[in-house]
């Protein structure tokens, strides 16, 4: 599976599981283990944050800088439809990401120049595992798609010691008996609490 398709697919679970915020939920505050980065913000705040990360992907991929698109992104842009102005920004960072060619590209990104295939993978895999929080937060269905799934594993698996030396994983979880693919894949990532 190419850099491309896992990102697709991260960026679609994401989407349908912002899909079914009920209107009465995004002020409701996040916990830690849903933003761990941002914490006690609201989850409107941490959508409106997935905006404006998507709102960078095309002029992340054509090779900007951060002083050079400035605060084009910043402020509210969710606006009075939250989940239709989410999913139309969405929807152009998957079509700019499906026609990118070049990922031997070196980007931009705020913690250091990388080709742009590893921007992807780190932002597919931040997308997947901010879906499944955001789910188990809300109490839905947190099933990630089974092909999201393997092609997470195939893009952190090799990498694994790196980024967790560079404090993106958690220490490995004990992997439960019998536990399906996902459960693995957030145990190994540290990811994994029960409900």
């Amino acid at each position: 599976m190419t850099e491309q398709e896992v990102f697709v697919l991260s960026e679609q679970y994401l989407k349908s599981v912002i899909d079914q915020i009920q209107d009465n939920k995004w002020q409701l505050t996040v916990d830690k283990r849903v933003s761990a980065y941002r914490p006690d913000i609201t989850l409107r705040a941490l959508v409106n944050y997935h905006a404006y990360d998507d709102s960078w992907v095309a002029d992340t991929l054509a090779g900007k800088t951060i002083d050079e698109v400035g605060d084009t992104y910043r402020g509210d842009l969710l606006g009075d439809n939250p989940k239709q102005a989410y999913d139309e920004i969405n929807a152009k960072s998957q079509e700019t990401v499906k026609n990118f060619t070049d990922l031997d590209k070196v980007v931009h990104l705020t913690y250091g120049d990388f080709p742009a295939r590893e921007y992807l993978k780190h932002t597919a895999t931040y997308r997947g595992f901010q879906g499944w929080a955001i789910a188990r937060f809300l109490g839905i269905d947190d099933t990630m798609p089974a092909e999201l799934v393997e092609g997470l594993f195939g893009e952190i698996m090799p990498s694994m010691n790196d980024w967790r030396a560079m404090g993106v994983f958690a220490p490995e979880i004990a992997v439960p008996p019998g536990a399906d693919r996902q459960t693995e894949l957030l145990c190994k990532t540290g990811f994994y609490y029960p409900r």
